[in-house]
């Protein structure tokens, strides 16, 4: 049995370390239940490390890290039974049509009415008309939102959305953003990566900015602006924006 948690992923002085470079260097979190939870980092910052870590694709060289109360390190299978994760590029198989992907992951969970659950899915995801299509004629939008569902197939707490929207158009962006709050607003868990600053800012309850191996700088949007040099007065106040704000963080950072 896990130990009583109040939150559903807790990450404490994680390291990890690849040959000689140290891509983290003592990182610390925690996720609320229901929450969207951004982390936020340039190329090479390690965010996908940090992915890999909590779903079990890696195990850490030093802290610690649970997922609903569970230490990823040893009890693997345990966190494996209540995650899912999405990761940058669509994990379909195109030879198969949209509802054949679905039902093929519904028996590999051993779940029952496999052909039921995959109905459902794709009628929540808008993909009915294209359900008996092969996935290699779907749009980027689509293998996306199939890929998404794909991960809920089994209703996992905590899903991971390691930069789901990479090399997706404005509109196939807006569509997995409306798909990321209504999970949160359903209870589900989820951990987000991205390089859009905007899609932390439209969706994230809480943000982290991962910078050279550690957290330097967490909260909510309103916490992130705090620390912004003060509003610019042009006629009108001009509240800083999430890029103007990370590239601020980042900056202080280098040149200390």
């Amino acid at each position: 049995m896990p130990s009583v948690q109040t939150k559903p992923i807790q990450v404490k002085g994680l390291q990890k370390s690849y040959k000689q470079h140290q891509v983290l260097k003592g990182v610390d979190f925690e996720v609320e239940a229901g929450s969207i939870f951004a982390l936020l980092g340039s190329n090479g910052a390690g965010k996908t490390t940090v992915v890999k870590i909590l779903t079990t694709l890696l195990t850490p060289d030093g802290g610690t890290a649970a997922i609903n109360g569970y230490d990823v390190a040893s009890r693997p299978d345990h966190v494996r039974q209540s995650i899912s994760l999405t990761g940058q590029f669509a994990a379909v198989d195109e030879i198969l049509t949209g509802r054949e992907n679905l039902v093929m992951i519904a028996k590999l969970r051993y779940l029952k009415n496999p052909r039921q659950i995959a109905d459902e899915m794709l009628t929540r995801f808008g993909l009915t008309d294209a359900a008996d299509r092969k996935v290699s004629t779907y749009s980027g939008g689509m293998r996306r939102r199939l890929d998404i569902a794909l991960s809920l197939v089994g209703k996992p707490q905590v899903i991971f959305l390691d930069e789901p929207t990479t090399g997706l158009d404005p509109e196939a962006r807006i569509e997995v953003w409306k798909i990321v709050k209504e999970l949160a607003d359903g209870g589900t868990t989820v951990f987000l990566t991205t390089q859009y600053l905007e899609e932390a800012e439209q969706l994230a309850d809480r943000i982290a900015i991962l910078h050279e191996g550690r957290i330097i700088a967490s909260g909510t949007l309103s916490d992130l602006k705090k620390m912004f040099p003060s509003a610019k007065v042009e006629y009108v106040e001009k509240q800083p924006t999430l890029e103007e704000i990370f590239l601020n963080i980042v900056g202080k950072k280098e040149g200390m």
